[in-house]
């Protein structure tokens, strides 16, 4: 019997898991933690909030489904009709996610900054990608790859050579390297600074540099927290639930 969602507090987090990047059998060991948290999730989540790079790369198509995410697409429709709701933000992999995953899963797709509040807490969220200052090549290849235009010659491709494509660009996004290495990797703690000094929130989540941690911000009151990614071995997840946000990890 399904646990109602009244009666379920948790609100769940994850990033970076990128499938479709790695060994068969790193992809199963993946999809097999990610069954595991799910069942936690559906005894006492009421919200998953996937923060991009979920998949290393997504091409919709008007009549095609890309191959080799079918576990992970159930996956998903289970969890959706076990009553918890689910958002998708997409990052700068999975850079458009078109209409299939609200039509036919009934997940909520979003861009960009994105806020929530619950329990009296408020949360900004987005993946990360092209916040802040600098790295003006990957905002223009965002700005490109998400135009309209561009997305519906891509999709009057053939789907094998559209995939191929996307897969390159993946693959570009992935190998795409700021000069000032430390600088990039605290550009999203840097921003969140910024927009502690400008707006209230306590949670400010995101993935995207593959930095797992959480640091208390200047003003006292916010937090940054980013989730880390699936690549490494690990399985980290964020959970808030009964006052308190923690970051955690599923054994593999």
């Amino acid at each position: 019997m399904a646990v109602s969602n009244k009666n379920k507090h948790g609100i769940y987090f994850i990033s970076d898991i990128h499938f479709g990047l790695q060994s068969e059998e790193e992809e199963r060991l993946k999809l097999d933690g990610l069954e595991r948290l799910f069942t936690r999730i559906k005894q006492d989540g009421s919200s998953l909030y996937m923060l991009g790079d979920i998949l290393d790369y997504w091409m919709e198509f008007r009549h095609v489904i890309p191959k080799g995410f079918s576990r992970l697409i159930c996956l998903l429709s289970d969890l959706v009709r076990s009553d918890v709701e689910v958002f998708y933000v997409a990052g700068n992999h999975d850079f458009y996610l078109g209409s299939f995953f609200e039509r036919e899963l009934g997940i909520r797709t979003r861009y960009g900054m994105n806020s929530f509040e619950y329990a009296g807490r408020k949360f900004l969220y987005a993946h990360g990608d092209g916040l802040g200052e600098g790295d003006l090549g990957y905002k223009f290849f965002a700005r490109f790859v998400r135009n309209r235009f561009n997305l519906a010659l891509l999709t009057a491709f053939h789907a094998d050579l559209a995939l191929a494509l996307m897969k390159r660009l993946s693959y570009l996004s992935r190998h795409h390297k700021p000069v000032d290495i430390p600088k990039e990797s605290n550009r999203l703690l840097n921003y969140a600074e910024s927009m502690a000094a400008e707006r209230e929130f306590d949670y400010f989540v995101c993935g995207h540099n593959h930095a797992k941690g959480v640091h208390p911000l200047a003003n006292g009151k916010s937090r940054y927290i980013n989730l880390g990614t699936w690549i490494d071995g690990r399985y980290p997840y964020g959970v808030f639930m009964h006052g308190e946000f923690q970051l955690k990890e599923l054994q593999r």
